[in-house]
């Protein structure tokens, strides 16, 4: 940062609640690089306070964790004189890091763009304290996956250990519990749960364990498992490939935005088309219950966008999030539209979905299938929606 009488302290307040604003509807983490910060540009004690107070409840409540990298004394010193204003729920979130190698252990590689002098100051550190600070662990070779194992595996492998089944069993086994018991719970998808429960519960899937959501007494749990099953996809549902088709969305005429989510859809591979079908009509009539859970279809997209598509290298930038959002939208709220079965389509094997169940037209044996579609008039608003996606930033 340029030096502190230069630096209107004001207006940036406003560019970290402007940039926030973009994630905090869902879970969340910061990564604060401490680097760069010293006598002449450091904020006063009291900007800082105020600034606390600034982020309320609102900016609190989905953040998970905030990462601190390479702290100073003067970050220490900081946090005891800050700490009785700070509250205890909160104080646990902040995680010190020395060194980058211990943040990646929480990061996936290419989920952060670390500045360059960050990069060179990090090895400045490890060249200064080399033969003082204990080697980093190496990593073990990735064993592979368990036969049971549900998080972090292809589509293919898991229709493969499951008899067949196109829709994974956590996809199945969140929305058959949601379906009946959440589809009126307010801030349905938005609000967040324990780490250590989500862990948990993806340790017992994972080890081919039953799970019985009824035992945890809260009806958010499921709802994060979804999208934390999407989000650990080795690559996103929408596909790498249609990352680029999507972020032109905004560039397409308003009345054939419906046309054109229907076009790209159809270079999906069959797989993927129906898990899709699947989850956005069951999130379709979610959207349908939002006089009671208050999550309408752009609400919805808002927490869906970034667990759908992301790009193949690194994060999507501030630009990519308002088409993201707007695709996502447009599948949600113009499903039946969208995902029309008025023309047959070739079979994919083994079936996949009970039939008779509500979220779509996939049923047992048969696929999805792809008419051509009309166009319809105001199928969005000419221009993207101004609502940022609200990314978790793990992924």
């Amino acid at each position: 940062m340029p030096p502190s009488h230069e630096l209107n302290h004001r207006r940036l307040l406003e560019y970290l609640k402007h940039t926030l604003d973009q994630y905090v509807e869902s879970d969340y983490t910061i990564v604060y690089f401490h680097y760069g910060l010293n006598s002449r540009n450091k904020p006063s004690l009291g900007w800082l306070q105020s600034t606390y107070k600034e982020f309320d409840r609102r900016y609190k409540k989905n953040l998970k964790a905030l990462y601190v990298v390479h702290p100073t004394n003067f970050i220490k010193v900081l946090w005891t004189i800050f700490k009785p204003l700070i509250s205890h729920k909160f104080g646990r979130k902040v995680i010190y890091f020395n060194y980058l190698s211990e943040l990646r252990e929480h990061l996936k590689h290419g989920q952060l763009i670390v500045p360059p002098e960050v990069l060179r100051y990090d090895e400045k550190l490890r060249n200064l304290h080399r033969g003082r600070v204990p080697a980093p662990a190496k990593t073990p070779p990735p064993r592979p996956p368990l036969p049971t194992q549900q998080f972090g595996v292809s589509l293919q492998y898991l229709k493969d250990k499951n008899q067949g089944e196109l829709i994974p069993p956590v996809l199945r086994f969140t929305v058959t519990y949601l379906r009946e018991k959440g589809l009126r719970t307010e801030g349905l998808f938005r609000r967040s749960a324990s780490v250590h429960t989500i862990r948990e519960i993806q340790r017992l899937y994972n080890q081919g364990k039953p799970v019985n959501f009824d035992d945890y007494g809260d009806v958010h749990i499921p709802a994060v498992i979804l999208k934390t099953f999407l989000r650990e996809l080795p690559q996103p549902l929408l596909t790498f490939t249609a990352y680029e088709q999507i972020l032109g969305i905004t560039s397409v005429e308003s009345s054939l935005r419906v046309t054109r989510c229907h076009q790209i859809l159809q270079s999906l591979p069959e797989h993927n088309y129906a898990v899709l079908s699947y989850l956005m009509g069951f999130l379709h009539e979610v959207s349908r219950e939002s006089i009671f859970n208050k999550m309408n279809s752009s609400n919805l997209a808002c927490v869906f966008g970034l667990n759908l598509i992301w790009p193949s290298q690194g994060a999507s930038s501030l630009s990519a999030l308002v088409p993201m959002n707007l695709f996502t939208e447009l599948l949600i709220e113009y499903y039946e539209m969208v995902f029309s079965t008025q023309e047959a389509r070739g079979g994919l094997g083994a079936g996949a979905v009970e039939a008779g169940e509500r979220s779509g037209p996939v049923s047992r044996g048969r696929t999805p299938r792809r008419p051509g579609l009309a166009p319809r008039a105001s199928a969005a608003p000419d221009g993207a929606r101004e609502t940022p996606l609200v990314p978790e930033a793990s992924r």
